[in-house]
C-alpha cells in the first residue's frame, strides 16, 4: 500500500543519509522526506495511484504517457516466455533502469535549475508523501521548513545547493524503495529488466510463495506497517541515542551503598 512505500523510503533515507553526507539533522529529514515520496512515484504508471492523482490533470497527464511509453517498451522487449499483459502498470517505472535514470535526471536539474528547482524537487516530494501517509504531514513539513529556516545556518541558498549534490540519489533510493517493496508481494516485481531470467526479459522477482505478502492485508497493516513506523523514529539521527541513555537511567540498577548505617 502507498503508505508502506512512504514509510519505508522513510526509513531507507534516514539510514543512507549519512553515507551521502546528509549528516545533520536538517539534512537527514529533507533527504528521507524526498525518498518516503519518491518511493510512490513508480505508481504512477496506475490511474488511480495517489502519484497520477496528485496534481489533477497534469499528473494524469503524465501517467497517461507513463503507461503508453512504458506498454510501447514492452511489446518491443519482451521475450519468448513473457506473459501476455498490457505492460502497463508494474513495468517500465518497476525498474532499476528507471529508478537511475530518474535520479540522474533530477541531479543534472536541481543542478542546472539552482536552488528553486531544489525546492520544487522537495516539495514535490513532501506532497507524494502526504497523499499516501495523511493530511497530518502538510502541517508537520511546514513546521520542519520553518524550523529549518530558523536555525539552520543564515545562508540557506547555499543550503539548497549543497541539497541539489545529493537529491538525485534522494530520488533514486525512493523508486528502488518501492520495487523492493513490490518484490515482497504476490505479483513480484520485474526490477532487473532487462536482464534475461528463466527466457523472460521482464521477470517478476519474488520471494518463495509462503514468504509473499499480500497487499493490505492483516500482515502489512499489523505488523509490517508498525515495525517501520518504530524504525522510521528511531533512525533520526539522535533519537536513538536519547532513547538508550533514557532507558539506561531508568532501568540501570541504582548505585551500591558506599557507607554502611
Amino acid at each position: 500500500m502507498g503508505r508502506t512505500h512512504a514509510l519505508t523510503g522513510w526509513c531507507a533515507g534516514l539510514a543512507l543519509a549519512p553515507a551521502v553526507g546528509a549528516g545533520s539533522v536538517h539534512q537527514a529529514v529533507v533527504f528521507a522526506a524526498t525518498t518516503a515520496g519518491f518511493a510512490l512515484l513508480p505508481d504512477l504508471d496506475h490511474p488511480g495511484a495517489s502519484a497520477s492523482r496528485l496534481l489533477g490533470w497534469l499528473t494524469g497527464a503524465l501517467s497517461w504517457l507513463l503507461r503508453r511509453v512504458s506498454s510501447a517498451v514492452y511489446a518491443l522487449t519482451k521475450g519468448p516466455r513473457d506473459e501476455k499483459v498490457t505492460g502497463k502498470h508494474r513495468h517500465l517505472s518497476h525498474t532499476v533502469l528507471f529508478a537511475a535514470g530518474l535520479g540522474l535526471a533530477t541531479s543534472a536539474g536541481t543542478a542546472a535549475g539552482g536552488p528553486w528547482a531544489v525546492f520544487g524537487v522537495v516539495v514535490f516530494g513532501l506532497l507524494l508523501a502526504e497523499g499516501a501517509l495523511g493530511d497530518w504531514l502538510l502541517p508537520v513539513s511546514v513546521g520542519a521548513i520553518l524550523w529549518w529556516y530558523f536555525t539552520a545556518p543564515p545562508d540557506h541558498v547555499a543550503q539548497l545547493q549543497q541539497i541539489s549534490g545529493w537529491l538525485g540519489i534522494a530520488v533514486a533510493a525512493g523508486c528502488l524503495v518501492h520495487c523492493l517493496g513490490d518484490s515482497l508481494t504476490e505479483s513480484g516485481c520485474p526490477f532487473l529488466f532487462p536482464l534475461p531470467i528463466a527466457g523472460e526479459t521482464w521477470y517478476e522477482i519474488r520471494p518463495p510463495k509462503i514468504f509473499r505478502l499480500r497487499t493490505g492485508k492483516k500482515v502489512e497493516t499489523r505488523l509490517v506497517f508498525p515495525i517501520f513506523v518504530v524504525v522510521g523514529v528511531l533512525l533520526v539521527p539522535g533519537v536513538w541515542g536519547w532513547t538508550t541513555s533514557t532507558a539506561e537511567r531508568l532501568f540501570s540498577p541504582p548505585a551500591a551503598q558506599t557507607a554502611t548505617q
